[in-house]
């Protein structure tokens, strides 16, 4: 990738609607180069999609929850079988593997406590396999960007 396509990345990550003129006039391309390079981005993986940034407290879901998973064992099947019933939890934002004491991180969004407390007892306590669940509620957020660094800048 060049100086051109990093600036592709980040004007649409910035705007994903810029229409394809918007974008050439932008990075000081005509237009068809312009296409030719997104459509490589897409096509390479580079760029994945494009999606709607929807707010959460507007939504509805005005809290933010990080849960720390320590599992009971490290078996293959046992971590295949945590991480499966994982994703099929809509629920779940994002799930890390991560060092330290826990094993996985989770983000979740819920209306409020009582909220959580079924999300916990209905999805998470029905996974077999979980030695701790440790909750920590985001009572504000300092900063959140949906932008990735450029490589190499700090």
């Amino acid at each position: 990738m060049d100086k051109i396509d990093l600036k592709i990345i980040r004007l649409l990550q910035e705007n994903g609607r810029l229409t394809n003129q918007d974008l050439a006039e932008a990075v000081n391309l005509s237009p068809s180069p312009c296409l030719r390079r997104t459509r490589a981005l897409e096509a390479s993986g580079v760029i994945k999609g494009y999606a709607a940034i929807v707010d959460e407290k507007a939504f509805g879901l005005p809290i933010t929850v990080f849960v720390q998973i320590r599992l009971s064992e490290h078996t293959g099947p046992a971590v295949q079988a945590f991480e499966a019933k994982i994703r099929d939890i809509d629920r779940i934002l994002d799930c890390y593997v991560v060092t330290g004491s826990d094993d996985y991180i989770l983000r979740v969004l819920t209306r409020d406590l009582a909220d959580y407390e079924r999300f916990v007892r209905e999805s998470l306590h029905c996974i077999p396999g979980i030695a701790s669940i440790d909750t920590s509620f985001a009572y504000g957020t300092v900063k959140r960007s949906m932008i990735l660094p450029q490589p190499g800048l700090s």
